[in-house]
């Protein structure tokens, strides 16, 4: 076993930092703590830093967003008073700034989403990881943490981290540490969320790891799975209400699992279905297949004679419906309750403006985009230190917290590595000001 050996020097050294997980918010982190004149050691599972911030950039890094922060911040769910502090530390203009500087200018999409001009991930985090080098950040790639327990050491003893690694265990001894080790989506990227158990144990509070931004299963007939399955829902409305009476109603587009639905309009929904699944063991939904059509439009229309033409393309002649949409359509009914939709335009028009579908549960977690739950923020304080010992803190998706995608994800890990960061400043009496005004 090799163990970090202290500085021989004989002026001051720099107190150590530890930092475990190199995604965004573990790097921003270091870029902050680095700044302030720490020394930083990064370490991580993987081979390289980034690993899922990669991936989320191999189609377009979605890295946040434009619109107004006031409605920014309710993304966030029950967590929007914590987040608004968050970002007023660093927000999404702060991060187009942040991007700028590292030469990674953003443009706004039609959506309102803000994405690198060259519309990659891999620019970004090559510049970042170089000035994070020149800045004397150290990173340690196949290091994993072994959180053995205790995993974390009583409020006040030295810190003691122990990490498997390819030539054998490796000690650090650090003055403080930052873990940001993400939630429990893509494990195969790292985020595996074994260290629930073992940081509840040490005395952390922390919350069960649910799926977030996820799908859901329906229990599909075996026609509409086998042909259909993969089809995407295009120009759809989702509706429901919540256990509260809070109605949710979007339209956006979806996509027919062999399984049940998802996609971003279902995500966009996924923390109140999946509460609601948890409270009731189910989630009644209506998708609107036609939203833009008004009802009693769409029954003028149906009601025109059909002739000899089936049914099957008069809904296609006369509104447009055909493939997963129109089995959709029909998903679930008998064949007398589908006889007499077929007979009466009326009926037939309100079930394409409220097909009924019943979510059972949602996808398992390691299949979801990201995590809910996670370290509680009630044990943490302010700068997201425990309060039990404020040597110790944590950012990213492994705090209690979630958003939908669209980049408010990206935004909060961005800014709660930030936030982590100056907390630990203060707990080594390091010039947070100057870090902050340098780290940008």
């Amino acid at each position: 076993m090799t163990t970090v050996p202290a500085s021989s020097s004989s002026s001051p050294r720099p107190p150590r930092v530890a930092i475990v997980g190199a995604g965004p918010a573990g790097l921003m982190a270091a870029e902050v703590l680095a700044a302030a004149g720490a020394q930083v050691d990064v370490f991580d599972a993987m081979p390289s830093a980034g690993r899922k911030f990669l991936l989320a950039g191999k189609g377009g890094l979605n890295l946040t967003h434009s619109e107004p922060l006031d409605a920014f911040v309710t993304r966030y769910g029950g967590r929007q008073r914590e987040a608004a502090d968050w970002l007023a530390a660093f927000g999404p203009q702060a991060l187009r700034d942040w991007a700028a500087g590292l030469g990674v200018p953003t443009f706004v999409g039609s959506s309102g989403r803000v994405f690198p001009q060259e519309m990659k991930a891999a620019p970004l985090l090559r510049a970042w990881l170089h000035r994070l080098r020149a800045a004397g950040v150290r990173l340690h790639m196949r290091h994993r943490w072994q959180p053995v327990l205790p995993a974390l050491p009583a409020p006040g003893a030295p810190l003691a981290l122990r990490f498997d690694t390819p030539t054998g265990e490796h000690a650090v001894a650090p003055d403080a540490l930052l873990l940001a080790l993400g939630g429990a989506s893509w494990p195969r990227l790292g985020s595996d969320g074994r260290w629930a158990a073992p940081l509840s144990q040490a005395g952390v509070p922390v919350a069960p790891l649910q799926p977030a931004n996820c799908g859901f299963d329906v229990g599909w007939s075996a026609h509409l799975a086998e042909r259909h399955a993969g089809a995407p829902l295009k120009g759809v409305a989702l509706r429901f209400a919540d256990a509260q009476g809070q109605r949710f109603e979007r339209k956006g587009e979806c996509v027919l699992t062999a399984t049940g639905l998802e996609g971003s309009l279902v995500y966009a929904a996924s923390a109140a279905l999946r509460d609601m699944i948890s409270s009731t063991g189910q989630a009644a939904l209506v998708l609107d297949l036609l939203p833009d059509r008004a009802e009693d439009d769409l029954a003028r229309a149906l009601a025109r004679g059909r002739g000899a033409r089936s049914l099957a393309n008069h809904l296609r002649e006369q509104a447009g419906l055909h493939g997963a949409k129109a089995a959709l359509l029909r998903e679930g009914t008998d064949a007398a309750t589908w006889a007499a939709l077929a007979a009466s335009p009326v009926a037939l028009a309100a079930r394409i403006k409220a097909v009924p579908i019943t979510l059972r549960e949602p996808r398992p977690v390691d299949e979801a985009i990201s995590t809910a739950g996670g370290v509680r923020l009630e044990g943490l304080d302010g700068h997201l230190r425990w309060q039990a010992d404020p040597r110790i803190a944590f950012a990213g998706e492994m705090l209690d917290w979630e958003a939908p995608t669209g980049g408010y994800l990206l935004t909060a890990c961005f800014a709660t590595g930030r936030v982590a960061a100056a907390g630990l400043c203060h707990t080594l009496h390091l010039d947070v000001a100057s870090a902050l005004r340098t780290a940008r």
